[in-house]
């Protein structure tokens, strides 16, 4: 399992009966997980301090009760420190620390979420790394695009790495908050395009425009629909939309991450995918594994989804 366990602002403090305990920078909410299955003692302080809840519904999904909990809130999470030599020269970043230093504005709404994955950050890390050492040609910075990306969080990431981005979504709401935490990261003038769109049909276009990427990065959901109302299923069409975003992959790309929170969709069926449709065609190295967040201070860890990746590079997971 990849584990996120850098995280300084967040963590899981307990699980019980169904939720998970979690410190979001200074406050404390309680949300539901289906892994939590089990049912132990609720010793951690905190579950009576929690300054949110989220009540799953019987019919369906549920409601946040508050309690002192602010309408918006911000955590910080710092990436890897690398060598600045490594870094692009087309983008500068505005402060000593290469940029390390990402911002997330929170907020909680409809069906539970902040606007964060943070076992995410596993991958960040990872392919922060990747894009920070590898050997660019002179003004050219790697070309990474973003698809279902949500609130920004790998966007941020690579752009903070010194790579152009192309971050696509197809929620205008959730493409003006990715905005808007770039501006809090000190991103706000690096090279990110965001645009509100259909991934497929992105995708689709950027093929017949005869554009290339050094890294691709997806995150689709189980089920959802577009801009103008296309049907997404994930178990219908990824693959599908795996074997054609590959042809957008320069000839010396870096990697290729898929992410997936659908239960039952098996770390191995995403390495045997990307096995398929990538390494025996360019080579390179396959891996997945569950992702997870570590649970207080202790040896017990949450698995949060899964993730593969296809990579040219030594993983430096």
């Amino acid at each position: 399992m990849w584990i996120a366990d850098q995280w300084k602002e967040y963590e899981i403090l307990d699980t019980s009966s169904g939720e998970k305990l979690e410190r979001w920078g200074e406050y404390l909410l309680v949300r539901p997980d289906p892994q939590v299955i089990w049912d132990t003692p609720h010793d951690h302080k905190g579950w009576k301090q929690k300054n949110g809840h989220y009540h799953r519904s019987t019919r369906g999904g549920g409601e946040w009760e508050f309690f002192h909990l602010p309408d918006e809130w911000s955590i910080g999470y710092d990436l890897p420190e690398v060598p600045a030599a490594k870094a692009s020269p087309d983008f500068v970043c505005p402060d000593t620390l290469e940029c390390r230093r990402l911002c997330f504005r929170l907020k909680p709404f409809h069906f539970k979420h902040t606007g964060l994955f943070p076992e995410q950050a596993v991958n960040w890390n990872w392919f922060y790394r990747l894009i920070r050492d590898s050997r660019r040609p002179q003004g050219q910075p790697a070309r990474i695009l973003n698809l279902f990306a949500y609130t920004g969080g790998a966007t941020l990431a690579a752009a903070a790495a010194g790579a152009a981005v192309t971050h696509v979504d197809a929620s205008k709401g959730m493409v003006g908050w990715a905005r808007e935490n770039a501006a809090a990261s000190g991103l706000a003038n690096a090279p990110i395009r965001f645009l509100v769109d259909d991934c497929t049909k992105f995708v689709e276009r950027e093929i017949r425009r005869g554009n290339q990427y050094d890294g691709i990065i997806m995150d689709p959901p189980s089920y959802g629909r577009g801009p103008k109302g296309e049907i997404w299923k994930i178990e219908e069409n990824l693959f599908s939309l795996v074997r054609l975003t590959a042809k957008l992959l320069s000839r010396d790309a870096l990697f290729f991450l898929i992410n997936s929170y659908t239960t039952g969709l098996a770390p191995g069926v995403l390495a045997y995918m990307l096995q398929a449709v990538l390494a025996e065609e360019k080579g390179g190295q396959v891996e997945a594994a569950e992702i997870g967040l570590p649970v207080g201070k202790g040896p017990l860890v949450l698995p949060c989804g899964a993730s593969g990746r296809w990579f040219r590079l030594m993983s430096a997971t």
